[in-house]
């Protein structure tokens, strides 16, 4: 890949670790086969029509993330990493999601089910075999790359990442057709595979944690797969602050409901509040009252709101507006990930809260497999040093931060992955949801949205100073 400058010390001491057991090739080819099995999971659950559908004017139709997530393949891998001509680069503009705002794609040309299913399945067939003819190569490559002949092909082979940038990709329209799932109508089509796990009581917790001031490692110049925003690690000092040990939950966030939190101008700031009355909200995103309590509409199921589950579909506004209602406020991005990365005994940055192992079922709800948040203090052994708990998994967390570049950014390897999203427009959410794959979750991935979106899966913690009160 590009060349990064030298990452602060305390990351240096963590050697770069692998995604996927296995050599090169079985590391990317595991993580291809693991999207696409999830991608058709997500659309052969519902029949053509649906596909078709667009269930809601801020999402796509599901047929076109399928296709779209076979045209970024084509792009990317067969013609980019591979040298080839590819299948069908007349699909280029009709899938491109800078040209087409989602509210318009269902009047584009689009592939038919079948045929958008065909397509993905010759590209998966072609980029295949680049993996197989690219993975010696570029080892012998990157040795040029080191003196001073590094190519395009070469940056995107090494260490494979553009098979892991694919991934990824594909990885985050299944997220994303995930939410479709939920904004769809009509009886439940997706299931659970295993329920959430029970929790340790919080109740033996603190309910709040001291992160203590100093530098820490911010972002990362190692991780082989991190995206271009990850990029590079430098030294950020942090003032010590107080941070939540969950996130808010459902219970908690009654609270303010019932309180007249969406009545109460006080609360909110004035582009909060202007939308607050312009939209109407009275509660997160699928809540609805029964009597006097709340139920909730899930994948097409409607339950009882589980009262220790953190608190999902709620916008940056929101989120806002309860810390100040609770005398809080929203941790910054940078708090956040020193909490969930800074190990004070070894005085550097982790790669995730527990560790630096790649995540497991028993550190964080990841992989779509609850279709739900946990109850918190479910996941005891994703617990970070300082002892703060589900910072990755469950919910992303919104953060009081803008989307910006880290310093001595460089957009690799197209400026539309990140760097036409910089700006106070757009807020940083971070620690992945329930609907994550591990391959696109990590203690330095950035997420980001407009403050007023809702429909994702979307939670926050709380904050505060060292002089702040509960």
């Amino acid at each position: 890949m590009i060349s990064k400058p030298t990452p602060p010390t305390e990351e240096l001491a963590a050697a770069p670790h692998r995604l996927v057991s296995g050599t090169l090739e079985e590391r990317a080819r595991a993580a291809l086969e693991a999207s696409r099995r999830r991608t058709l999971a997500l659309t052969d659950c519902v029949d053509d029509a649906d596909l078709r559908a667009q269930h809601s004017p801020l999402m796509s139709p599901l047929v076109w993330d399928l296709a779209h997530i076979g045209n970024q393949e084509e792009i990317w891998l067969v013609r980019e990493a591979g040298g080839r001509p590819g299948l069908r680069p007349d699909l280029d503009s009709i899938y491109d999601a800078f040209q087409h705002p989602r509210a318009d794609r269902p009047a584009l040309p689009l592939l038919t089910p079948d045929q958008a299913r065909a397509y993905i399945a010759q590209v998966r067939e072609q980029a295949f075999d680049v993996l197989a003819d690219a993975a010696p190569k570029a080892v012998a490559e990157n040795g040029a790359a080191r003196q001073g002949a590094q190519t395009r092909r070469a940056e995107l082979l090494e260490n494979a990442f553009v098979f892991g940038m694919i991934a990824q990709h594909e990885q985050q329209h299944d997220e994303t057709m995930l939410a479709t799932h939920q904004l769809r109508q009509g009886p439940p089509v997706l299931d659970a595979p295993e329920p959430p796990p029970a929790a340790v009581d919080p109740a033996y917790l603190p309910r709040e944690i001291l992160i203590p001031g100093g530098p820490f490692s911010m972002g990362t110049s190692a991780e082989p797969w991190a995206l271009d925003n990850e990029r590079p690690a430098h030294l950020v000092e942090v003032p010590a602050f107080w941070l939540d040990t969950f996130p808010v939950t459902n219970a908690a966030y009654q609270q303010f409901v019932e309180d007249g939190g969406y009545r109460d101008a006080r609360w909110w700031t004035d582009d909060g509040w202007e939308h607050v009355q312009q939209a109407g909200l009275e509660a997160p995103l699928f809540w609805q009252r029964d009597g006097r309590g709340w139920l909730r509409r899930r994948f097409g199921v409607v339950e009882p709101i589980p009262p220790q589950q953190p608190v999902m579909h709620v916008c940056w506004y929101e989120a806002d507006a309860y810390a100040r209602w609770a005398g809080r406020r929203l941790p910054t991005e940078a708090e956040w990930e020193k909490a969930g990365r800074f190990d004070p005994d070894a005085g550097r940055s982790r790669r995730y809260p527990w560790g630096d192992a790649d995540p497991e079922p028993r550190h964080a709800n990841l992989g779509q497999r609850h279709l739900q948040p946990a109850p918190i203090g479910a996941y005891p052994d994703g617990a970070s040093p300082l002892g703060v708990h589900q910072l990755i998994g469950d919910v992303w967390e919104w953060t009081a931060s803008d989307f910006l570049p880290y310093p001595e950014f460089a957009a690799f390897p197209y400026k539309e992955y990140s760097e036409v999203f910089f700006g106070p427009a757009y807020k940083v959410l971070r620690g992945g949801a329930f609907g994550v794959d591990p391959v696109a979750c990590r203690g330095t991935f950035r997420n980001w949205d407009y403050p007023i979106r809702r429909q994702i899966f979307s939670g926050f913690r709380t904050a505060r100073g060292v002089e702040g009160v509960w």
